[in-house]
């Protein structure tokens, strides 16, 4: 086994779980993620902690789903509507509910096996599971992936190639990123307005404002003590509210199994009244449609990580890229508001990317902080 293993095993456990002693530990395995497994089971075990373990397939979740289209098409009806046919998600909830931590393992075998389960089931299904999801938030989480030949592929490089830049973004020294990114986070946390702004020749420009008074930034540095709930991580986020303007999002991705390319948002009075893309815009439009928070932004995040150098296809590497910037339609996390607050709320939460390397800026205040994908601390900043 690939030495790294154990490392990422060390570090998902010790520094982002904060996993120890007397921890129910619940470990969610995708079907590629087995020696990662085997390794963070060890290292649970040194650690005295108790270990559930579950098998989170895609393609088992999409003979599920695709079994109750199959009954509802048999029956002529929905037999009392969708979301009913699924029941009360009973025995998982239970589980989670009685968790300390929650390890999400990724790396499937197929990064779009529910592609053709139809949106409406998988929307049905998963307004089901809120009360799981929410429980699960609850606890010490943190999801994280196995480099597998599929995510390789989805990557575009070879699976050795993607090996080595999986633990390359993984392996950090938290601790020295964590003290950089809260500078940013003490900007974020002082601030009240942040513009983004980007000139293309082949695309449209990108000019929007969003208020961020009275929230507070997230030095996501890939644990728990942080507020942290992804490794490899590296972004400072926090609840926007009040966006006017356009945003261009140049960074391909997938979303609920779907290639979703160049969306373009224009926001009025904090709500998105106008969008297009490239492709993939039915599944925009069918996000959008969602619920009424679906149309508002939850989040800002800065990448930070520079561990990251290419895009992938996956938000938990793209977003956290050192210089892109994302932004969240849907609902916002509670460690950006004040006590008491409720921020948007929506049942998803959907990343769009931009980069930011060229003929850009992200001011704050007035003030420009990155330029071109710049800091101001580092070098060859412009300002």
């Amino acid at each position: 086994m690939d030495e790294r293993v154990r490392e990422h095993a060390e570090v998902l456990v010790d520094w982002s779980a904060r996993a120890g002693a007397g921890d129910d530990v619940v470990v969610d395995v995708a079907e590629g993620a087995h020696d990662l497994a085997v390794a963070v089971a060890e290292v649970l075990g040194e650690r005295g902690a108790s270990v559930t373990t579950l098998y989170g397939s895609e393609e088992v979740a999409r003979a599920y789903l695709k079994g109750h289209e199959t009954a509802v098409d048999e029956a002529g009806d929905d037999n009392g509507g969708p979301t009913e046919r699924f029941g009360d998600p009973t025995v998982d909830l239970a589980l989670v509910e009685a968790a300390d931590v929650y390890l999400r393992l990724g790396g499937g075998r197929n990064t779009t096996a529910t592609a053709d389960v139809d949106r409406a089931v998988r929307r049905a299904y998963a307004s089901t599971r809120t009360e799981v999801r929410e429980a699960r938030m609850d606890t010490d989480w943190v999801s994280t992936v196995h480099p597998t030949r599929s995510l390789a592929q989805q990557a575009g490089m070879a699976y050795e190639e993607y090996r080595d830049f999986v633990y390359h973004a993984v392996l950090r020294d938290w601790e020295s990123l964590a003290d950089e990114m809260a500078e940013m986070k003490a900007i974020l946390d002082a601030g009240e307005e942040v513009r983004i702004v980007t000139e293309r020749d082949d695309a449209p420009d990108t000019d929007v404002t969003m208020s961020i008074a009275g929230r507070t930034a997230v030095n996501s540095a890939a644990s728990v003590a942080y507020d942290s709930h992804n490794l490899p991580s590296g972004e400072v986020f926090t609840a926007p509210y009040a966006t006017e303007g356009e945003v261009f999002f140049d960074v391909p991705m997938t979303i609920e199994a779907t290639r979703v390319r160049d969306v373009h948002l224009v926001f009025e009075d904090g709500e998105v009244v106008d969008f297009t893309a490239e492709s993939g815009e039915e599944a925009l439009a069918s996000i959008l449609d969602t619920d009424a928070g679906a149309r508002r932004l939850g989040e800002l995040g800065i990448g930070m990580n520079r561990g990251i150098d290419r895009f992938t296809d996956s938000i938990l590497f793209d977003e956290k890229m050192g210089d892109t910037v994302h932004l969240a339609i849907g609902r916002a996390y509670d460690a950006c508001l004040p006590d008491g607050e409720s921020g948007n709320q929506s049942a998803v939460h959907v990343d769009l990317i931009s980069d930011m390397s060229q003929n850009s800026f992200i001011s704050v205040d007035g003030e420009v902080v990155q330029r071109n994908g710049t800091f101001r601390w580092e070098d060859g900043f412009e300002g």
